[in-house]
């Protein structure tokens, strides 16, 4: 592909949405680790796990950062140079203090990194939905899930495994490194100046309820809610089953963080490959068809087939068929975002999806207490075949739609969009 973006901020773009992970995949898996090793109660765990729910909110500030930058510094570089930072000195704080004895100041730094990691997707995400092109976008969105999965197996699964041997503190210097390390790269770039109306108040109201009314938009609203009940249902199931088969945390960590993670990262790098040769229709129903076995091999560990390599499979299966159907969504998220405020319009869509996933989540264990695992995932295979009927039936749109009238901004996907639809 001929890409008109240059190498260098690709390279930050992949930095920024790898290491915007490390501290989220070292909280929810590494932490959580050390906490109960060092004798935390579940309750103290499970506010943990809860750090997690930010993300969903997040939408509720992204106006402001579509509204509120250092000029000179760049719009969403300013945005971003603070994050990054802010996230470096969370990581330096914890080293000041014991994970168990300081366990409340310990927690309201999670919130802090919670807070400036979704803080930083929105002005990565914000910042993507303007330099990327239509034909560029399914390799930029095929990096962000690339880099959130790396990024995850480098905080969750690598730090943990170095902890015996680096301790506490060797562990959130690690972190604090790794995160610094996109600010090198964020010293270089130079954004370009965008003249852009901001809207607030009611007019950001009537934004979000035009977002709607734009052409497919009720469709794509459904395909948002429908497409993550399967693979989230599916997921819910993964480590309860092993665990219930007998398997150890590190068998268990090593499958489903290491195997399965990497090849989702080879699956969402395909995926965006894909999307700039064979278009957004096609891509998203095709992902949609390879989520259906990519649920149902569950099926396997489900019925008791539990052997090292039989569950392995399966796992890695799940991740290289689920994922990508999470990369196409996303460059389609971007197309929905219009020029004069992709940082809000493009979290409200993913706070929409993630507010599905982790409720379906949360559902898939109780629902397995009523109906058992094979009744949850029947039913997560039926959601996959719903959202792939729903996808032949979705047409791509044709630019997003601007709330103000009196200025034309540039379609985000015209150039591409209007050959698919024929």
């Amino acid at each position: 592909m001929s890409s008109k973006t240059p190498k260098s901020t690709w390279c930050l773009l992949a930095s920024l949405y790898t290491t915007q992970y490390l501290g989220l995949g070292f909280l929810v898996v590494a932490l959580v680790v050390i906490l109960r090793e060092q004798g935390a109660t579940l309750g103290q765990v499970s506010l943990i796990y809860m750090t997690g729910m930010v993300w969903p909110f997040k939408f509720l500030w992204a106006p402001i950062v579509d509204r509120f930058s250092i000029a000179r510094m760049g719009h969403y570089r300013t945005w971003l140079i603070v994050m990054q930072g802010g996230l470096a000195l969370a990581f330096l704080g914890f080293g000041q203090f014991d994970p168990l004895n300081d366990f409340a100041v310990i927690y309201s730094l999670c919130l802090l990194v919670a807070l400036f990691s979704a803080t930083q997707d929105i002005a990565i995400d914000g910042l993507a939905c303007r330099l990327l092109s239509a034909d560029e976008r399914g390799l930029g969105n095929g990096i962000q899930i690339a880099g959130g999965l790396l990024g995850n197996m480098l905080g969750g699964g690598a730090v943990l495994l170095a902890y015996p041997h680096i301790g506490w503190h060797g562990s959130v210097v690690i972190l604090a490194v790794g995160t610094c390390l996109p600010l090198t790269l964020l010293a270089g770039f130079r954004e370009p100046g965008w003249e852009t109306p901001r809207a607030t108040g009611h007019a950001l109201i009537r934004c979000v309820k035009a977002f709607w009314q734009q052409p497919n938009g009720r469709r794509w609203l459904m395909l948002l809610l429908v497409y993550p009940i399967s693979s989230s249902l599916a997921y819910a199931l993964i480590t309860p089953i092993l665990v219930d088969a007998g398997w150890r945390m590190e068998r268990i960590g090593f499958s489903v963080n290491i195997v399965g993670s990497s090849l989702g990262v080879l699956a969402a790098l395909s995926t965006g490959w894909l999307l700039t040769r064979l278009g957004r229709r096609k891509v998203l129903i095709g992902a949609a068809l390879v989520q259906i076995p990519g649920i149902a091999i569950i099926a396997l560990p489900v019925f008791d087939y539990t052997g090292e390599m039989v569950a392995t499979l399966s796992v890695g299966l799940f991740f290289l068929l689920y994922n990508p159907a999470a990369t196409v969504l996303a460059t389609v998220m971007m197309d929905h975002a219009s020029f004069e405020r992709p940082a809000t319009d493009y979290t409200f869509q993913y706070s929409l999806n993630m507010f599905v996933a982790m409720g379906m989540m949360s559902a898939g264990a109780a629902l397995a207490d009523i109906f058992g695992y094979a009744g949850v995932l029947a039913l997560a295979v039926l959601a996959a075949i719903i959202a792939a009927l729903l996808s032949f039936r979705y047409r791509p749109m044709v630019g997003a739609l601007s709330c103000t009238d009196a200025v034309s901004f540039p379609p985000p996907v015209a150039s591409v969009i209007a050959e698919e639809v024929r």
